[in-house]
């Protein structure tokens, strides 16, 4: 009996020094929004390196899954299925933090802006002057238009009085500049109009405060050793070719880990 008991402490010691997950593969969960058309095996191929670098800080395998739908990212996240998590918009990233036991890991250069943008010949001058003028924006319950309403909000002006127009696309943002069927529009600095708006010839009349942009964060399993050395894997990414080439491959300049208080601020600023 005593044998067995021995036996028994022995094994729980143990388990409770194995690291976590050590022996089963790791999964990182990845949403790109609204944006892009690509399949599952193309953004697995995309993301394969940024999951080994998570797996060298690990020592374990990190398996890539796609997560197209939001409700399937939230859902993911409040079970805890993900072990690691790359989503933008960085809302659900910030929500896996608040509510779900997440930890922050890193977020991506350049940080998120909002844009409040003009097409080119307008009169307009100032963030003031957008007062009483037509305003297109995305979708009311989109990321990025909560976002500028929280700037807008901070600069003294309240979309709630102003003549808004909300639309199903960003590009669309522009088509309604372009075609005067409004004066002022908001976007995001890392969209596709948005990389693009001034090389067009028009005007940024606007640029918000920086927000974390494309977060990784790591569920609550993951020990603040591992995310440590996580996160050594991911600055070392721009000081090699290779790191390099892969942070390119995924729209990322270099990872940045000292955003987690804007992070944690994120939801309360934007009303959420």
């Amino acid at each position: 009996m005593k044998r067995q008991l021995a036996l028994l402490i022995l094994a729980f010691n143990l388990v409770a020094s194995f690291p976590a997950n050590a022996d089963n593969d790791l999964v990182l969960a990845v949403s790109e929004g609204t944006s892009g058309g690509m399949d599952h095996a193309q953004v697995i191929a995309k993301y394969r390196g940024l999951a080994d670098a998570i797996g060298r800080g690990m020592k374990t395998t990190v398996n890539v899954v796609f997560i197209r739908e939001f409700s399937a990212l939230e859902e993911g996240l409040k079970t805890s299925r993900f072990a690691f998590v790359i989503a933008r918009p960085s809302d659900y990233p910030a929500r896996g933090m608040r509510d779900y036991g997440y930890n922050y890991v890193a977020s991506a250069k350049p940080d998120g802006q909002c844009y409040m943008v003009v097409a080119k010949g307008s009169p307009l001058k100032t963030l003031d002057d957008i007062k009483g003028k037509k305003i297109v924006m995305p979708e009311k319950a989109a990321y990025m238009s909560r976002f500028c309403a929280a700037e807008l909000r901070d600069k003294g002006i309240d979309l709630g009085k102003e003549n808004v127009q909300y639309v199903r696309e960003q590009a669309a943002v522009g088509f309604y500049l372009d075609n005067k069927f409004a004066e002022v529009g908001a976007i995001a600095s890392y969209s596709g109009i948005g990389k693009k708006w001034e090389a067009d010839g028009n005007r940024i009349l606007h640029k918000s405060v920086a927000q974390p942009y494309f977060p990784l964060v790591a569920y609550g399993k993951i020990r603040p050793d591992q995310i440590q050395a996580v996160q050594k894997e991911l600055l070392a990414l721009s000081n090699s070719e290779s790191g390099q080439e892969l942070l390119k491959r995924i729209g990322v300049k270099e990872f940045d880990t000292g955003a987690e208080d804007r992070m944690r601020a994120l939801l309360k600023w934007m009303g959420s």
